[in-house]
């Protein structure tokens, strides 16, 4: 289960809709081994698309060598999908290499008729995906 605060939720929703109609991507950083997401990183798509995203290897290897200053992980690594519904495609799956992550997909298309958005958490380990438990809370 991702337990997330009701502010980083908000923050990751509203950078998906800033950027809509590209895909929106960032990070929230945690601390090492705790499993608690806390510093929102968003990072700017290079791609410049609404249909893929990816991290600019200068800012990945910025924020990487940060984390490591800060004894932080990326506890969460989320992006948007702008046309379809808030499901890794095979692209992203293809592209999760931290196993200790939650992969989190917010959708800006109306794909249920539940609002405007989704947001739902993965784990993708090996290829493998498995939807978990979202918990929004107001404070940790």
């Amino acid at each position: 289960m991702l337990t997330i605060t009701q502010a980083l939720h908000d923050q990751i929703v509203a950078h998906a809709r800033a950027d809509h109609p590209d895909e929106a991507c960032g990070v929230v950083a945690g601390p090492e081994g705790s499993d608690r997401p806390e510093r929102f990183i968003p990072m700017l798509n290079a791609a410049r698309s609404p249909t893929f995203y990816e991290f600019d290897s200068g800012d990945l290897l910025g924020l990487y060598r940060d984390l490591d200053d800060r004894d932080e992980v990326p506890v969460i690594i989320y992006h948007s999908h702008t046309a379809t519904e808030a499901y890794p495609s095979r692209t992203d799956i293809s592209y999760a290499n931290e196993p200790g992550a939650h992969y989190v997909l917010v959708s800006t298309a109306d794909t249920d008729d539940a609002g405007p958005f989704q947001f739902r958490s993965f784990r993708i380990v090996d290829g493998v995906v498995t939807e978990e438990d979202v918990r929004v809370v107001e404070a940790y």
